[in-house]
């Protein structure tokens, strides 16, 4: 079952697809006109029903097969938002928004999935019901939670659910997967520190929040070094530091952090929480200043079901001749939340050599969508056999 001929036939057309959704990008939710051009296209493709505003801006088709024997439903997700990156890959489909672009390859999980999707509403060799989910707002803004609040999985029965995203660094159109945690939960944090500002020539009438941010910056690498497990995956990165005054001869009263915790385990997500709070608490009221933390947990650890992790393998083997085992990835994925809510799994597929991900130079590369169109196009066909 190698690449499907007729997704060799429509490469040409789905590669304009994506290139016109990557002229255009949009960020979050806001992604109207995108979605509007997803529904419009599901709904001239023959979608038994094409469904708007399903986590504000999502949009949901659904796909019967010739028969429903099984009553089987499977999910497929592609994301459709941008980055705020100004452009710089020079291509002729370049941006058109100044300082947004599509740098992490959504436009073409889109396009893929409206190509595997305008291939299902032809053929309908499935025994079942297949929903293509096509998502705002993954670059930081949960919308695959916010989807799923709305009811997705209930609203259209899905059972199992399956996700994909393009590689840098794999070969153009091979696959790579791995079962139970893959990518990392992202919490993010905001500490300020108060303390007495005043001149900078008298130190000593004043309470240094700088002095003290930066031991906090310092001790917080200690949670990795020093309380994680060493075989656990733990990065808590200082990002942000930011003082309420930008004069040579002023210290100031408030120094505001920023930061992200990025952890493999509910319980190491807890330790990273109780041993930050406790740094910037006591490192703060130790030098007789104040510490506050606003811990924020983003999106969980994505955990792939083994069962269907072990299908996606079997699948992406049969069309690119292998699947190799993926790495651990200490990025986010809000694809987690439909995992939490539904089995299924998530597949990384080779993007050549890129730029990598977020970066201003990266680039879709239009010759992966017949076999990203063939895997999922397989998901549902050899998930839902015909009867």
């Amino acid at each position: 079952m190698p690449i499907k001929n007729r997704f060799s036939e429509l490469q040409p057309e789905i590669a304009a697809w994506r290139q016109d959704l990557h002229a255009h990008p949009e960020l979050l939710f806001d992604t109207h006109r995108t979605a509007g051009l997803v529904a419009e296209r599901l709904a001239a493709f023959g979608c038994d029903e094409v469904v708007t505003g399903i986590g504000r801006t999502g949009v949901v088709g659904v796909i019967k097969g010739r028969s429903d024997t099984s009553g089987h439903v499977v999910g497929l997700r592609a994301d459709m938002d941008a980055l705020p990156i100004p452009e710089e890959t020079g291509v002729d489909y370049a941006s058109t928004v100044p300082g947004k672009m599509h740098a992490c390859g959504h436009d073409g999980h889109t396009a893929m999935l409206l190509g595997a999707a305008k291939y299902l509403c032809e053929t309908r060799n499935f025994d079942g019901t297949a929903v293509v989910i096509f998502q705002p707002a993954e670059e930081g803004g949960g919308g695959g939670r916010e989807m799923c609040e709305d009811g997705l999985m209930n609203r259209f029965g899905i059972q199992e659910v399956y996700g994909m995203h393009n590689w840098p660094g794999i070969e153009t159109g091979k696959f790579a997967i791995r079962p139970g945690a893959f990518f990392a939960a992202t919490d993010i944090f905001e500490i300020e520190i108060e303390g007495k500002g005043g001149h900078a020539a008298f130190p000593h009438q004043t309470i240094d929040p700088t002095v003290i941010a930066s031991h906090i910056v310092l001790a917080g690498q200690s949670i990795a070094s020093r309380n994680a497990d060493p075989v656990e995956q733990v990065v808590m990165s200082i990002t942000s530091f930011e003082t309420s005054s930008h004069a040579y001869n002023v210290i100031p009263q408030t120094v505001k952090l920023k930061g992200t915790a990025r952890t493999m385990s509910t319980a190491m997500r807890d330790l990273v929480e109780e041993r930050l709070t406790k740094i910037v608490e006591g490192t703060a009221e130790n030098f007789g200043a104040t510490g506050r933390i606003n811990y924020i947990r983003n999106y969980p650890v994505t955990v792939n079901h083994p069962a269907q992790t072990e299908f996606a393998a079997e699948v992406a083997t049969k069309v690119a001749g292998d699947c190799a085992d993926a790495e651990l990835v200490m990025g986010g994925e809000d694809f987690a939340f439909m995992l939490e809510e539904r089995p299924g799994a998530y597949i990384l597929m080779g993007n050549g050599a890129s730029a990598r991900l977020h970066h201003p130079e990266y680039n879709f590369d239009d010759d992966a969508i017949p076999a990203g169109c063939s895997w999922w196009a397989e998901i549902v066909e050899q998930r839902m056999p015909a009867a």
